[in-house]
């Protein structure tokens, strides 16, 4: 008898502090999630979606309706990696009443293992109200992407003010009883003592190779996504150019009436005696 797969739990990562590195990328459909789903620990449904899917110019525009949506698809292709969903611009920082709500409802409409949400100092009490009610919760410190109307897409920890505030917000967010926390686009120089002073994992994206784990777009990874490549991407293939050829070989074929050939349509079912 085969043993049963278990998926991985936010508890089994937060035990992998210091220990092999967590992979962690990025899945907002079935058929991507059934593919990484092997290979992955972490699977973030994260709001990146908005720009990557849908066109958006940065994550503002997405709803919690949309996470719930993409959420659900990728639960439906992984069983084995943890999947995190998060909690998009709006539906949690009014009050950690408003965040609960808004995780329960993520939880319970797609059958995720925790929520992440971005912000340090100031989120540390709604992270901790959402983990006294049993709800994991995945940080985010560093850049801040829903911030983007504030701070603008620009590495943080390059200012001696950041050099102070950025750990402090890790320190905070890992005291509120956060499972791991996102470092993003945070400089090397900060991100490496952050990761070493706290006690639960980090996630690096566009941080340091001292972090407990790293994630990227997994869009990014495979060159899908536009020809802008931030510097922190590494693309581990091209496949926008293997589309594009193959796109156009199928419409070359279509308008030569080659496709579909004998092989692809149905033949007449035999007559009957």
């Amino acid at each position: 008898m085969t043993e049963a797969k278990r998926r991985q739990a936010p508890r089994d990562l937060r035990l992998r502090k210091g220990g092999t590195p967590i992979v962690c990328l990025t899945a907002y459909t079935t058929p991507m999630a059934r593919l990484l789903d092997p290979i992955a620990d972490l699977l973030l449904v994260g709001d990146s979606r908005g720009m990557v899917l849908y066109g958006f110019a940065n994550t503002l525009p997405v709803t919690l309706e949309m996470m719930i949506a993409h959420g659900a698809a990728v639960m439906r292709g992984a069983d084995r990696a943890c999947v995190i969903i998060d909690l998009p611009w709006g539906s949690y920082q009014e009050s950690p009443v408003q965040a609960y709500r808004s995780a329960a409802r993520v939880l319970a409409e797609t059958g995720a293992a925790g929520v992440k949400l971005e912000g340090g100092r100031a989120m540390a009490p709604t992270i901790g109200f959402l983990v006294e009610r049993g709800i994991p919760v995945l940080g985010h410190i560093g850049l801040q992407p829903q911030a983007v109307n504030a701070t603008g897409f620009r590495p943080q920890g390059r200012t001696a003010a950041e050099e102070v505030t950025i750990p402090a917000d890790a320190q905070a967010v890992a005291g509120a009883g956060a499972f791991a926390v996102v470092v993003e686009g945070t400089a090397e120089p900060v991100a490496r003592p952050l990761s070493a002073a706290i006690d639960i994992p980090t996630i690096g994206i566009g941080a340091s190779p001292a972090c407990d784990g790293q994630i990227l777009v997994t869009e990014d990874m495979l060159g899908l996504f536009g020809a802008f490549k931030p510097r922190f991407v590494k693309r581990y293939a091209d496949l926008a150019p293997l589309v594009t050829a193959a796109a156009a070989a199928y419409a070359e074929e279509v308008r030569q009436r080659r496709f579909p050939g004998a092989e692809h349509v149905y033949a007449a079912p035999p007559l009957s005696d």
